[in-house]
């Protein structure tokens, strides 16, 4: 199993491997508002994860390009009002999907295909880690976001309880 069968299987496969997701979002009680939308609609909220997933393989781990994607996941869940919780658990389940997905397809080929596959889950494990990080920054830069602009939050308490460095502070400051 190379790098180009992960990328293209990531790529082609991307709705395949989502429905695969959407079958251990089904399974988890603790997802309510995930499960309250059509298998339908889940599906389109987790297929581009994958073709982003290819591109981090195909290109390498570009935090600057996995970290615009999460970014924008995180500000797209919020506003979509997904609990935190939720979302965490959601995206754990998309990195297990693509971890069971190899596992069964490709690593009972050969013991050689085994051994390339725990190379290959090393880096999916590096754009799940990090796209877990960015996700979150996202999500309370919207809360932060919201809170100031929409509910005219003082920045002195906002800054009070968001001690992160936030992606928009960096164009402001």
């Amino acid at each position: 199993m190379t790098d180009r069968i992960l990328i293209e299987t990531f790529n082609f496969k991307a709705e395949t491997i989502a429905r695969r997701w959407v079958a251990l979002i089904r399974k988890e009680p603790q997802l309510r508002h995930y499960n309250s939308f059509s298998d339908e609609q889940l599906c389109a909220l987790n297929t581009p994860l994958y073709p982003q997933l290819a591109r981090s393989i195909e290109r390498g781990i570009d935090r600057k390009l996995i970290g615009g994607y999460f970014v924008r996941t995180g500000k797209d869940r919020m506003r979509g009002g997904f609990p935190v919780s939720e979302l965490v658990l959601a995206y754990c389940l998309s990195q297990k999907t693509v971890v069971d997905y190899i596992s069964s397809e490709f690593v009972h080929d050969s013991p050689l295909a085994l051994y390339q596959a725990f190379g290959a889950i090393g880096k999916i494990n590096e754009f799940f880690f990090l796209g877990c990080f960015f996700m979150i920054k996202g999500f309370f830069e919207q809360v932060y976001e919201g809170m100031n602009n929409d509910h005219n939050i003082s920045e002195d308490l906002l800054k009070t309880y968001f001690k992160d460095d936030f992606f928009f502070k960096k164009d402001t400051e």
